[in-house]
């Protein structure tokens, strides 16, 4: 199991998730509750450090599936911190879904506020593309075999590096949890060339996303 060195991080107080509230908020982030996710997001970052939501096998299968947008834009309800169009411009970095686009092509809206930029952060374009995009697609699977997965995703920053005014993530990470079954499985990236390998070489204990992340891990 791919490990990583326990270096805390105080990215953010406390994270929480509460479905009646729109917007909650700490000294640098807010918390958003869309449609199908949840969105803390670092004003000073720029990018989600968590991003929260349910994929479920009947919002992946239906008959008619929407085109997907491209449309990146601001988060109507945080735009003085999410027009960053300028910033991702020609940086070399892609746009990084948190929840995938192709999860939400069941839904209109759905589909349009996954391309907000609270539900994106720079990932090189061997991870986005690369294994990134098969952990998309291996939770796709879980979805459907398990009818429905909760899924957290986020990323960390180590050194000061940025595009504009975004700081470029140094590593990026997921937690599955399959309630039904109450298996978790968490995983790891460094975000830069990331050598091909199995999926499964990336997986890592859920202390060690603590430990890099200051997240708390919650079974709900």
């Amino acid at each position: 199991m791919f490990s990583i060195r326990p270096i805390l991080f105080g990215l953010f107080n406390t994270v929480f998730f509460i479905s009646t509230v729109a917007i909650s908020q700490s000294n640098d982030t807010i918390t958003i509750h869309h449609k199908y996710y949840s969105t803390t997001f670092s004003k000073s970052k720029h990018f989600p450090v968590v991003v929260k939501y349910w994929l479920a096998k009947a919002l992946l299968d239906c008959e008619h599936r929407y085109k997907r947008s491209n449309k990146f834009k601001p988060d109507p309800l945080i735009p003085e911190f999410t027009n960053l169009d300028k910033d991702y411009k020609k940086s070399g970095f892609d746009r990084g879904h948190q929840m995938d686009a192709f999860d939400c092509g069941c839904d209109s809206v759905d589909m349009e506020e996954s391309f907000y930029y609270s539900n994106v952060a720079p990932q090189s374009p061997a991870l986005n593309r690369g294994i990134w995009k098969k952990l998309e697609e291996y939770t796709r699977k879980l979805a459907k075999e398990y009818d429905s997965v909760l899924v957290w995703c986020g990323s960390v920053t180590i050194e000061d590096r940025h595009i504009g005014r975004v700081a470029i993530p140094d590593y990026c990470w997921k937690i599955i949890h399959i309630k039904k079954s109450d298996i978790v499985k968490a995983y790891s990236f460094r975000n830069d060339i990331t050598p091909e390998r199995e999926l499964h070489s990336f997986e890592v204990s859920i202390d060690s996303i603590r430990n890099l992340s200051s997240f708390v891990f919650m079974k709900h």
